[in-house]
């Protein structure tokens, strides 16, 4: 587990359903990502009525709205911190907050820390759960996975997106990746320095990551192997299309849409 300094540091967590990320502090800024309920943060600038965080579960940063940002206290970030990690498996299930009977909904891969007998703690509030969870003390195989990617089939594409409702190529790839109990980093360039590199795609097995790239060689996408010729990604929506070794063929558009550059076996 990583190690923070915790002199002059403020901590906060996401108690929201999702809150956009920003890449500076103005509502018409490019959102970059997506937090979820229960992601916690750690408090890098303030500026008016603005917070610049970092997610503790990627490292990535950003900017969200002052009026969005629940404030945790350092001992309450610790205990959290070090709390076994839950991950919803519901597309969408009402949380619903004990203190006020107030209910929210919260979706695919959010993470409710030390949840036990369908309830946990935050602060001085109680919420209850009652939908199906991957916890962290579980294993996991390659057909988990695809199971996992299956959920967010015809999900829309969004750049910065983390949710069934909307979700980017690497946003997808993390959170499929997330409810099996493995740590992506967020961003396809990232999570290709991940893992183990395989030859050839004939040696690839399901549920590998496959990622693409463009004239310049920079990595753009990323996938996940869904058998021996298929691969389902983000692209327009979550989709399956063909692969090969030139990369994937969309057969509705009649031609290559990703140029194939590596695989990378991470379980």
């Amino acid at each position: 587990m990583m190690k923070y300094n915790f002199q002059i540091m403020e901590f906060g967590i996401c108690k929201l359903s999702v809150i956009p990320l920003r890449s500076n502090p103005s509502d018409k800024s490019e959102m970059i990502n997506q937090l979820l309920f229960g992601d916690l943060l750690i408090v890098q600038e303030n500026l008016k009525n603005w917070v610049k965080v970092r997610s503790v579960y990627d490292n990535y940063e950003g900017w969200i709205d002052l009026k969005q940002f629940s404030s945790i206290a350092e001992n309450e970030f610790k205990r959290l911190n070090s709390l076994r990690q839950n991950t919803t498996l519901e597309f969408v299930h009402l949380l619903v907050n004990k203190k006020n009977n107030s209910l929210i909904p919260i979706v695919f891969g959010s993470s409710l820390p030390g949840l036990e007998n369908e309830e946990f703690a935050l602060n001085d509030e109680f919420f209850a759960y009652d939908g199906d969870i991957f916890s962290n003390n579980q294993t996991i195989t390659n057909l988990q996975l695809i199971e996992s990617a299956s959920v967010l089939i015809n999900a829309p594409y969004l750049w910065g997106g983390r949710t069934p409702f909307g979700i980017d190529c690497s946003g997808f790839t993390q959170i499929v990746f997330k409810t099996c109990g493995i740590k992506l980093l967020r961003d396809a360039a990232q999570q290709a320095t991940q893992g183990e590199l395989v030859n050839f795609l004939s040696e690839a097995k399901a549920g590998d990551l496959v990622f693409f790239d463009d004239d310049e060689e920079n990595i753009i996408h990323v996938g996940i192997l869904f058998s021996e010729n298929k691969i389902i990604h983000s692209s327009g929506k979550v989709r399956i299309d063909n692969i090969d070794h030139n990369g994937i063929y969309n057969t509705k558009l009649e031609k290559y849409t990703h140029k194939l550059r590596l695989i990378k076996k991470i379980i």
